[in-house]
């Protein structure tokens, strides 16, 4: 049977690619992306990662259906743990990221200071809310692995690109630098992680629960794009 992330995989492939391979991510695979416009995507992200990551996540560790009925050991209990786990895995990661951003910016002169927050990112971030203030865990989990494996398959792409690149200007190598950090084994692990844990989540094909994760996914791949500066953007 055809598991949850791969099916939501399926859905919409050319929205996927969208996502994955937009302007701003094929400029910054083949060397050409303009530094201000780095510095730009850089300071959104500090605000996704910073503000509100570490929100949403404790609003998911607070969705976890701990229950006094399940027994030590039981597969309930056993799935909370593993829930548990990947959620403080995410808040670790994210406290490193948010000095991992300062110290690029600070390394390579990218601005990342006084700039406006974009439409993308307040639309995403206020998704976020939302979806972490639900009821459901499966909707907050779904939103999660979506967000960390587009992020994974379009740095990977990135890093592929850059490979055949020469390094020659401080934004490729700045570009190098993150797309190593978003490509490495040690975040595939994660996300692979990540992916087991919300396939575990029992969600019946057809079910509400099952409907609800193909809306969420399409949202999330859908702000995924709109997060990425535009070409025409002001810098």
């Amino acid at each position: 049977m055809v598991s949850l992330t791969q099916h939501l995989l399926s859905l919409d492939p050319s929205a996927y690619t969208a996502a994955v391979k937009h302007a701003f991510l094929q400029q910054a695979g083949d060397g050409t992306l303009d530094h201000s416009r780095l510095g730009l995507w850089l300071s959104q992200d500090r605000i996704y990662a910073a503000h509100a990551y570490p929100r949403f996540i404790g609003s998911l560790i607070s969705l976890i259906p701990y229950s006094a009925s399940h027994a030590i050991g039981s597969p309930e209990e056993k799935l909370n743990q593993r829930i548990l786990d990947i959620l403080v895995i995410s808040l670790t990661n994210v406290i490193r990221e948010v000095n991992f951003f300062e110290d690029t910016a600070k390394r390579w002169a990218l601005k990342i200071e006084g700039r406006p927050e974009r439409k993308g990112t307040r639309d995403y971030t206020a998704e976020m809310g939302k979806v972490a203030h639900g009821t459901s865990i499966v909707d907050g989990l779904v939103f999660l692995w979506a967000m960390e494996k587009i992020y994974l398959d379009a740095w990977t792409g990135v890093h592929e690109s850059l490979a055949m690149v020469e390094k020659t200007t401080s934004t490729q190598t700045a570009l190098a630098v993150l797309s190593d950090n978003w490509s490495c084994p040690e975040f595939v692990e994660f996300v692979d992680k990540l992916t087991k844990v919300v396939d575990d989540l029992g969600v019946t094909p057809g079910s509400a629960e099952w409907k609800r994760a193909e809306e969420v996914f399409h949202r999330t791949v859908e702000l995924e794009e709109g997060f990425w500066p535009s070409d025409n953007e002001e810098l």
